[in-house]
């Protein structure tokens, strides 16, 4: 079974959005999750672990799209779990989860339990206080703002104009404020639903202080 320490070592340690501490945060999140909802725990804990390995691990990976981490996180934990010994189906049941969590790429769902548990722990930390935290500093990772208007045509398509920021707000608008519909264990809605109000309620107040109000 990979380690914590383990995967230490597969993730920057300064990374405000997709670091080490993210993976701990899910990790914790989902040993609750898998718990609650009656999952392999085994399987849920590797697969958090081993999620988003390839950022940190993957050499290719560093030059390729983000887009495509989730698929390469799946090669990355087959070859550790060979190692380690795994049976061929829990080690694909593992590669389902890793596969399955990503939100910009729904080709893939979460058919199993435990590939469940991983997507919802994963997106309960793209939501609340952390949530609006890791929107703000992969904002400014990318040189992006922490607010800006959206134009008609990304509030009505999700796609910006020529030359128009992807700020935290933007990504709020895109992704966060649809992640509660988006949860498929009770026990990770129940979290989520709290979460969000938060959420919304911080963005409704970033709105109103840069329009200038008191």
């Amino acid at each position: 079974m990979p380690t914590i320490e383990d995967a230490r070592s597969w993730y920057p340690s300064i990374d405000p959005v997709h670091g080490f501490d993210h993976v701990l945060r899910v990790y914790h999140l989902a040993e609750s999750l898998a718990q609650a909802e009656g999952a392999d725990l085994e399987i849920v804990r590797a697969a958090v672990l081993l999620h988003d390995a390839a950022r940190g691990v993957e050499p290719v990976a560093n030059d390729q799209s983000r887009s495509d981490h989730h698929t390469v996180s799946a090669d990355f934990a087959q070859k550790v779990l060979d190692a380690e010994g795994w049976a061929s189906d829990r080690i694909k049941a593992v590669q389902h989860c890793i596969r399955a969590h990503r939100f910009r790429d729904d080709s893939e769902r979460p058919e199993t339990r435990e590939a469940m548990v991983v997507f919802d722990a994963d997106k309960l930390d793209a939501i609340g206080a952390i949530g609006v935290a890791r929107a703000v500093a992969y904002a400014a990772q990318n040189g992006q703002p922490a607010f800006a208007r959206p134009s008609d045509r990304f509030l009505e398509t999700g796609e910006r104009e020529t030359g128009e920021p992807h700020s935290a707000y933007h990504e709020n608008l895109y992704k966060l404020t649809r992640l509660l519909e988006l949860m498929y264990t009770a026990s990770g809605r129940a979290i989520a639903e709290e979460r969000h109000r938060y959420m919304v309620a911080f963005f409704e107040r970033l709105i109103s202080e840069e329009s200038g109000d008191k």
